[in-house]
């Protein structure tokens, strides 16, 4: 009985320092750092930049000029992953954000989204749009300095409703790093493109 009260006690515990425990937030300037990691050399100074406050909110830490739009690392997660894409995609990643910060699950996130979509609430692009990501191991991040080693590319372009009929793309790649079409005809078609590393 001893023992069994002790593991209940030790078990909270645990549990309520868990939870206690936030991540690190970074300096505005080394999340941006990263965050522009993937973009192209000649985009990365004028892209918008979303990261973390103190908090751990997603906000704004840079407003942009030109048509690229770059998320920070989420500190909460496990590994490092940064993203940029086209401006023309804000609707879409901005209504995930806030499903997701809902709770819902991928399964719901698609099914609400692609509703939305039908019933002209938003709009996907309609001409294709660029995804950079870059992804790699804590291990392997600087924290100092914003920099990520040994990480790798992929590219998404997202084509809403094209089929591999429309695009002579495969649904499943047969090669590495080749170019093939996931959700194939559906809002969120999309052409998927590494890693090569």
């Amino acid at each position: 009985m001893k023992k069994s009260l002790l593991s209940i006690v030790v078990f909270f515990t645990l549990n309520c320092v868990a939870q206690d425990i936030k991540p690190e937030i970074l300096p505005s300037e080394i999340q941006i750092k990263t965050a522009v990691l993937p973009a192209p050399e000649g985009d990365k100074a004028n892209a918008m930049v979303y990261g973390y406050n103190a908090e751990g909110k997603l906000v704004v830490l840079r407003e942009g000029s030109n048509n690229l739009v770059c998320i920070a690392d989420n500190p909460a997660k496990e590994g490092v992953s940064v993203s940029c894409y086209s401006v023309g995609l804000e609707p879409f990643m901005k209504r995930g954000r806030e499903l997701t910060a809902e709770g819902k699950n991928t399964k719901e996130k698609r099914e609400i989204q692609g509703a939305e979509v039908a019933a002209g609430k938003w709009q996907m692009p309609i001409v294709p749009s660029m995804l950079y990501v870059y992804y790699g191991n804590d291990d392997n991040y600087n924290k100092q300095t914003g920099e990520l080693k040994d990480a790798k590319y992929r590219y998404v372009i997202y084509t809403p409703f094209a089929t591999v009929q429309s695009t002579g793309l495969p649904s499943k790649p047969h090669e590495k790093g080749m170019p093939w079409l996931m959700d194939p005809g559906t809002f969120r078609a999309h052409i998927m493109v590494g890693p090569f590393n």
